[in-house]
């Protein structure tokens, strides 16, 4: 019986054949038109992130309250930069979240799976074979992380809460940046990981998801960190739209939405080349598919 790999075993050969895994993912990258393939989510996304966001706020109100909710809600207001309108934002979401009646929650669960929908049509694009009903498994397959929500907000709120507590200063911004850095990176692994074993078209090892996931979602934190200094950036976006504030609040944050959905399909390919290099090295894998 050949010896079970592991992260230990598997991790040297990585880093080994990193010229290799980098090749392979500009060839796989070069293939595509990963812009239109990013779009396209971004258009799932558009539809599917406020239901989303709505439904855990709700959920989590279920479990802790919600004068809780709303309190840790303020406190995450608290900390992000004003310029852009972020505060009242998100203190409008948490509110339309925590207010959601149950018709409203009815209605959000199937834009909120839109989401699963995006996502499974990209990703088959960098992993192609024929498969019917397609939208309707990436649906299916995303409902369990809709379920779990409130487990993945809830250490948000509360290391939410806790960040706006930190007093100001030079180590207390270094603090800030990676206590939110840490938190948002393991919440994230775990949508993100559900997504490239379940949600994917095709079944990848567990070492090829654990390696892949994790460093894709610690680029998708250091990216959303990015956007919240973005926001503090005092520039009229509304200028090229007439002056229309919403318009131009809704396509800078689509763009940077965009660009989030571009990482996370060079993640997925750089996992597909961690699943190649892991079939490579255990023959029983390499049998099974």
């Amino acid at each position: 019986m050949p010896h079970a790999l592991t992260f230990a075993s598997v991790w040297p050969e990585l880093v080994r054949s990193r010229v290799a895994i980098r090749s392979g993912v500009r060839r796989r990258m070069a293939s595509r038109d990963t812009a239109l393939v990013a779009a396209g989510v971004t258009f799932y996304g558009g539809i599917a992130v406020v239901p989303m966001l709505l439904l855990g706020l709700k959920a989590t109100a279920m479990l802790l309250g919600t004068p809780t909710v709303l309190r840790y809600g303020d406190a995450i207001a608290s900390i992000l930069p004003d310029p852009a309108g972020a505060p009242e934002a998100v203190r409008a979401l948490f509110l339309a979240g925590t207010s959601i009646g149950w018709i409203g929650v009815a209605v959000a669960i199937l834009p909120a799976t839109f989401y699963g929908e995006g996502m499974r049509r990209a990703l088959l694009v960098y992993a192609p074979h024929e498969e019917t009903y397609i939208g309707w498994r990436g649906r299916a397959l995303s409902l369990p992380v809709l379920v779990i929500t409130p487990l993945l907000t809830v250490p948000v709120l509360v290391v939410g809460n806790a960040l706006a507590s930190i007093d100001g200063g030079v180590a207390g911004g270094l603090f800030r940046v990676w206590l939110g850095f840490v938190t948002v990176w393991l919440v994230l692994s775990v949508p993100l990981g559900w997504t490239f074993r379940v949600v994917a078209p095709i079944a990848l090892s567990r070492l090829a998801v654990v390696v892949g996931t994790l460093t894709t979602a610690s680029f998708v934190a250091g990216f959303l960190q990015g956007y919240v200094l973005f926001l503090a950036i005092p520039i009229d976006w509304s200028g090229p739209f007439g002056g229309l504030e919403p318009v131009g609040a809704a396509v800078a944050t689509v763009l940077w939405l965009f660009l989030l959905h571009v990482i996370v399909l060079i993640g997925w390919v750089f996992t597909l080349e961690c699943d190649r290099l892991v079939v490579r090295r255990d023959p029983a894998a390499a049998a099974a598919r």
